[in-house]
């Protein structure tokens, strides 16, 4: 997907369709990175759902999907006629989503880790060697 937001950034959406991540959560991810990187701001309007289908080649029901659960996060609005927006709302995470959010990230570099011939030991231990405290723990 490429989109021009109002802040002059373009905005490119790129799926892995080998890394064992859903696509639809790719799409969340990709979105949220977006807005986190300030490519996407507050009132860019994303493309359609049959859009973002279509560039994607996806269905359109894994694009609505990812859309519906930005929407219900707060951080998408839907204006029936005009289109999908980044909203300007603030989000604030408790900590249940956090922790959601971890065991999804947790979850997702194991699965590609695993995809890639890798152990669960040897993500842990690169990722402990990546530590700013250093000390290893077993």
């Amino acid at each position: 997907m490429k989109s021009s937001p109002a802040n002059g950034h373009v905005f490119l959406l790129k799926l892995d369709l080998h890394s064992g991540v859903p696509v639809y959560r790719q799409i969340i991810d990709q979105v949220r990175g977006g807005m986190a990187s300030g490519t996407l701001a507050a009132g860019d309007q994303l493309p359609t759902v049959r859009q973002l289908a279509v560039d994607l080649e996806i269905n359109p029901n894994t694009v609505m999907r990812a859309y519906r659960e930005l929407e219900l996060g707060g951080m998408l609005e839907t204006h029936q006629g005009t289109g999908t927006f980044i909203s300007d709302k603030k989000v604030s995470r408790n900590n249940a989503e956090r922790e959601r959010q971890l065991d999804q990230l947790a979850g997702e570099i194991a699965a590609r880790a695993g995809a890639a011939g890798f152990t669960v030991d040897e993500l842990l231990e690169r990722l402990r060697e990546l530590s700013p405290d250093s000390t290893k723990r077993r």
